[in-house]
């Protein structure tokens, strides 16, 4: 590994804007960002097609289109999410890349990366500790108990903690109420972490988180209960972005977690702008498929922070797709399963052009896909009039992906001037912004909100919050809500269970199916395979 003062060399960054979190990260002051110089980079939006469970490369892939623009001679740098260890002690494991196209130091960025998910995990606990201590020492402003929204957070996958009782054995252990936990990348404070611009925007969103009601429906916020500036000092060094390197010593900017089947999926604002004026081109991974995090980016991020894509990478496998062919993650891979799992491909690719973004579909090479697939596939795209291109960022680093790095370049030179823009504005009602992205998006014939759910998205409307954005949490194993519907799915409706105002966020988070906030751990985890020698070496992390 290279020092990191070095890294930050290849960027032009000086030593005083450089915080130093031993000899290989370090933390990026906020005063880096220069509000007044424009942009001088083109973002690239990374995605992909429906994944199987274990993840089809959008990181490896990210990483190794990074390392490949600088090989054509190009300054480029790639903005990731910080990993949940919810994950990396589930079933995926981590988050950093793998074989030649990966984010070091790989251990540290997994597991308690300079203490950023602990510092939202504690700045979301702490306002659910105020919201308790206030009811049970007197309750002044009158918060209505059964009309408290906000949970408690814990970065680990539990299903045992979705639902539980608070304040049990007594008076003097506080009020006894019905509550529950999320994951920490679901916490909305995660989300204000990423979307806000600077320390002020961060105060104001965090001021306006809504905790529920009072007794005559008013909405309680944070600021109510004198939290903001508590969270704002735990979150103090969280807000800068981290600087680390990947495997070939490019620069890479790693910030926040937002989880985009709960949440909005990407990396922070401020790394992708602090980036977008520093390096030629950025690279900004979305979680999920193109349904997901893509789809957030369009709706969420770019309306809030005014980034744009210049272009979007469609990262697609020959494993996913005869997945999606045969509805089976062991099912055949040959070329007919491929065929069929290709309506999965063509819908994602269709809804990228919905947003008006130019698409390059990047076709993640594995060892052991047959060559005839891989011919197969590209044979497709080109039927399909969709510029194509093999990686290999995990086998061969930054030189396998340099034919799509320049195809990449190619397609922003030769874009449109107009750019990229939302599918919805933000007159429309709630239930219009949700049956939008259902129909446009997921491909449904229609939208059943179950009656809670729908009271709640009308006392939103009522409260003011109709023009927010939806960010709608389902599963990212379909493009449907059923996670065992495959393919391109048709004539199915959209099932609206709950919905949640996320406001410091800036959206409503809107449950689809039985969608979870808090994910639990599979029947063989990867935790089972996680240890320490006696010399301090991590085994088993992946």
């Amino acid at each position: 590994m290279l020092l990191i003062r070095s890294v930050a060399d290849q960027l032009g960054i000086p030593d005083e804007f450089l915080e130093y979190y031993g000899k290989y990260t370090a933390k990026l002051r906020l005063e880096l960002l220069d509000e007044s110089k424009p942009a001088r980079g083109k973002l690239i939006l990374v995605t992909a097609v429906t994944p199987t469970s274990h993840g089809e490369g959008k990181t490896v892939v990210s990483i190794g289109l990074t390392q490949g623009l600088r090989k054509l001679g190009h300054n480029a740098v790639v903005t990731l999410r910080e990993p949940s260890l919810g994950p990396v002690f589930g079933l995926k494991g981590g988050a950093t890349g793998g074989g030649r196209s990966q984010v070091i130091p790989a251990e540290m960025i997994n597991l308690h990366f300079n203490g950023d998910f602990h510092a939202v995990t504690s700045a979301h606990n702490l306002l659910a500790a105020m919201i308790d201590s206030h009811l049970h020492h007197g309750n002044a402003r009158r918060i209505d108990v059964d009309e408290i929204w906000w949970p408690r957070a814990l970065d680990m996958n539990d299903r045992a903690l979705r639902n539980v009782i608070v304040g049990l054995g007594g008076k003097l252990n506080g009020i006894p109420r019905e509550t529950g936990f999320v994951i920490t990348a679901a916490s909305e404070i995660m989300a204000i972490l990423a979307l806000a611009r600077d320390r002020a925007d961060l105060r104001r969103r965090l001021s306006h988180i809504v905790i529920g009601l009072d007794l005559d429906g008013r909405p309680v916020r944070a600021e109510d209960l004198g939290a903001t500036g508590a969270m704002m000092v735990l979150l103090n060094e969280a807000i800068m972005p981290n600087l680390v390197q990947t495997t070939e010593g490019a620069p890479a900017f790693v910030h926040a977690g937002p989880f985009a089947n709960i949440a909005h999926g990407t990396s922070s604002v401020l790394s992708q702008r602090m980036a977008l004026q520093l390096a030629d081109y950025v690279v900004n991974e979305t979680g999920f498929a193109a349904d997901l995090g893509a789809e957030k980016f369009f709706h969420l991020v770019m309306p809030a922070s005014g980034l744009k894509a210049d272009a979007a990478v469609l990262i697609a496998s020959v494993r996913a797709l005869c997945t999606q062919g045969s509805g089976d993650e062991k099912g055949p891979v040959d070329v007919p399963t491929l065929l069929k799992g290709m309506p999965n491909l063509a819908r994602h690719i269709d809804n990228l052009r919905k947003f008006h973004v130019p698409v390059v579909v990047a076709i993640n090479r594995f060892p052991s896909d047959p060559p005839e697939l891989l011919n197969a596939l590209m044979g497709w795209c080109c039927d399909y009039k969709v510029p194509c291109a093999i990686a290999d960022a995990f086998g061969q680093g930054g030189e396998g992906v340099t034919d799509l790095a320049g195809l990449v370049v190619e397609t922003i030179a030769h874009a449109g001037p107009n750019g990229s823009r939302p599918l919805y504005t933000a007159d429309l009602s709630l239930t219009t912004k949700i049956e939008t992205v259902a129909r446009e998006i997921y491909g449904a014939a229609g939208v059943h909100i179950e009656s809670s759910a729908s009271r709640k998205l009308q006392r939103f409307e009522k409260a003011g919050f109709g023009g927010l954005p939806v960010c709608i949490a389902k599963t990212q194993s379909s493009l449907s809500d059923n996670p065992k519907l495959y393919g391109a799915p048709t004539g199915w409706t959209l099932t609206v269970s709950n919905a949640v105002l996320a406001a410091g966020a800036g959206f409503v988070v809107v449950i689809a199916g039985n969608m979870m906030r808090m994910p639990g751990l599979g029947r063989e985890p990867q935790a089972i395979r996680l240890d320490v020698d006696d010399k301090g070496v991590i085994t088993g992390l992946q």
